[in-house]
């Protein structure tokens, strides 16, 4: 059953599902590459609301007989209208237990931070952590994060707060490696040093889902020159939305990505000298099993 906040869609023998954290209050003053008025014209020009909202997502994949997490939303960092993620998997009928692995795209706290309750602790006791060592080579080197900028210190406490408590059960992969079977690790660096999305292949079907290649959906597609302030090299980001977007809308390959409108599944295309998105269009629950 389609519930509020939840979308399955199947991947070959795997059932995928959109699992909403909720969405927040931006700013086009995150944004650089861009004016501030031009993008504010773009989301506009989409019908949005100005100041823009950001979505954030989590996905359940159940493949190969498990239940695999990507990301993990916000849990309690973002106060009480937000990490609505694990009330999603409880509507599911799954606990924190039935999770066999997480696949993490990037170490941000609307992305990690599900992964421990408000003490710290580990929220889900029996399952592996997967994620590019590119991204805890650096989120969890002390001499990094002694000398990151004041302003990134709290990030760094962020993601060593979520991924330290998994430590003895953590696996790194790189690009182009297995996380799982049918599972790839694909790295999109810029946003983050590790920032991968994950390739899910599965019959002759596929689905990208990458991670934060684009936070503003009624921006990014038009403007993919808009970085955000947030990202720790903005041109290397810039490079690699480029990238991925060719690389999308050439393929034909269907992606899903964090902060894209909720359910957050579709085909980009180009439009002019850009993209645009189309969401993949709706299928009736007799599709599922």
């Amino acid at each position: 059953m389609q519930h509020s906040g939840i979308h399955s869609i199947r991947v070959g023998d795997a059932i995928v599902t959109a699992l909403n954290d909720g969405q927040f209050q931006a700013s086009t003053a995150i944004l650089n590459g861009v004016a501030e008025a031009d993008a504010a014209a773009a989301e506009a020009a989409a019908f949005r609301v100005l100041p823009p909202r950001i979505t954030i997502s989590s996905y359940l994949l159940e493949i190969g007989g498990k239940k695999v997490l990507v990301d993990t939303g916000c849990g309690t960092a973002f106060g009480p209208t937000m990490g609505r993620a694990r009330g999603k998997l409880e509507t599911l009928g799954l606990t924190p237990a039935d999770i066999s692995t997480i696949l993490v795209t990037h170490a941000h706290v609307d992305h990690v931070s599900g992964l421990v309750d408000g003490d710290g602790k580990p929220w889900y006791p029996n399952a592996e952590i997967v994620i590019n060592g590119l991204e805890t080579d650096f989120w969890l080197n002390d001499a990094t994060a002694a000398a990151a900028p004041e302003a990134a210190k709290g990030a760094f406490a962020t993601a060593q707060g979520a991924l330290r408590p998994y430590a003895a059960r953590t696996r790194t992969v790189s690009h182009g490696q297995e996380g799982l079977p049918g599972i790839t690790c694909h790295h999109l660096p810029g946003h983050t040093p590790g920032h991968s999305g994950w390739m899910i292949a599965s019959g002759s079907e596929s689905l990208l889902i990458w991670g934060d290649v684009v936070h503003l959906p009624g921006i990014q597609f038009a403007m993919p020159q808009a970085g955000l302030a947030f990202d720790t090299d903005s041109d290397q980001a810039r490079t690699t939305r480029a990238k991925a977007l060719d690389m999308a809308a050439t393929d034909k390959l269907l992606v899903a990505g964090m902060h894209l409108d909720f359910p957050s599944f579709g085909h980009v295309v180009r439009a002019g000298g850009a993209y645009a998105f189309v969401p993949a269009v709706w299928r009736p629950e007799t599709d599922l099993p």
